[in-house]
């Protein structure tokens, strides 16, 4: 057996190779979701630099959910963080300010994330200098989406509400804070397999870029109630005015159903978006059983997810949490094992729940 097919052979029990740091894969269980799945079946010399990457992006976002602070102090931890990211500087006092943040954190995750910050910013220099570019940049594109964030929407609790505007600032806003990953998870997976040393990496990127816009706005539609309670609406005033709808209507849950025009909009939007989720999928040769897991789970639970959304009359009460259960994601994570390697049968799956989506967006 070759020494590329003995990278590509089935998960084991931990997925981890005696190179890789054990502190890593348990501190990325702590604090990421499916996420974390997709990063621990990924081939060795992927799962350092991409989980180095996720667990700085995961950090920001923290600073960025912190209650207790100020939108001001907020963004003044999340610019203090890029800085240190991008300079790897980890000594002196250029971070005491944002891992004292930490003590405003209830969740005992989030804690130990932002305690564990300079070790893991201390880390990028343990990378050759294409990852550690790659990392930081994918970094740095992320921070600034998170800065939208905190300068376009209104303080948590202040009970303003602004939404995006259009069609195509939903489509930037998509690309900021989830797009650009696929551009990132797309160089970074090339320059690790030689399997994909034939793609166009260009024109996959692009790709990429649609399939982490799919993953965005199913999360957007998921969690538009939460957001809406917080002051931020994703979606765009624009579909609202159409149908007559302010932002702040939907903030009453029994205006589900005249509401529906926009969820489906918006189902839509994500659908296309995972159709281009798909031709990525194929591209990954059916020999990289490790990068194909990786992008499959995520595709899936995606669209099994839109599906829990466009079904529930309650999508608009914050009160109800629309995903799948941890059931469906193990007997997903089994059966995907035995269909991997099968373009056919991967698209049969795909395509199933795509139009049980498409049914539920077209019953009356």
């Amino acid at each position: 057996m070759s020494a590329d097919e003995e990278q590509e052979r089935l998960p084991e029990s931990e997925f981890r190779t005696a190179s890789e740091p054990l502190e890593l894969l348990p501190l990325l269980k702590r604090v990421s979701r499916a996420f974390y799945l997709s990063i621990r079946v990924l081939p060795s010399s992927l799962r350092e630099p991409v989980g180095l990457a996720y667990l700085l992006a995961r950090a920001a976002d923290t600073i960025t959910d912190t209650e207790a602070l100020s939108p001001e102090e907020r963004l003044g931890g999340l610019l203090a963080f890029r800085e240190a990211v991008n300079s790897r500087r980890t000594d002196g006092g250029r971070l005491d300010n944002l891992v004292s943040l930490s003590e405003h954190q209830l969740a005992a995750a989030e804690y130990h994330l932002l305690e564990s910050v300079p070790s893991v910013i201390g880390r990028l220099s343990d990378l050759n200098e294409d990852d550690r570019y790659l990392v930081t940049d994918i970094v740095t594109r992320l921070t600034n989406g998170m800065e939208f964030d905190l300068t376009r929407f209104p303080p948590d609790a202040s009970g303003q509400m602004r939404s995006l505007e259009s069609h195509s600032e939903l489509d930037s806003y998509t690309y900021l804070v989830a797009g650009c990953v696929g551009e990132f998870w797309t160089r970074i997976s090339v320059a690790h397999t030689e399997a994909l040393r034939n793609w166009d990496l260009e024109e996959m990127s692009a790709i990429g870029v649609r399939f982490g816009q799919a993953l965005q706005m199913t999360n957007v539609l998921r969690d538009l109630a939460a957001d809406l309670h917080s002051g931020r609406c994703y979606l765009p005033s624009e579909w609202l005015s159409e149908i007559g709808l302010t932002p702040q209507d939907l903030t009453d849950p029994r205006i589900g159903l005249a509401a529906r025009p926009v969820l489906a909009r918006g189902i839509e939007i994500a659908l296309d978006h995972f159709s281009e989720a798909e031709r990525y999928l194929a591209a990954i040769p059916q020999s990289c059983i490790r990068l194909r897991l990786s992008a499959m789970w995520p595709l899936l639970m995606g669209l099994a997810t839109l599906e829990r959304v466009v079904r529930s009359q309650y999508w608009l009460n914050p009160r109800v949490r629309l995903k799948v259960s941890r059931f469906w994601v193990f007997r997903m994570m089994f059966t995907s094992l035995f269909v991997v390697r099968s373009d056919r049968l991967v698209s049969m799956w795909i395509r199933r729940l795509t139009r049980r989506v498409r049914l539920e967006v077209n019953r009356p």
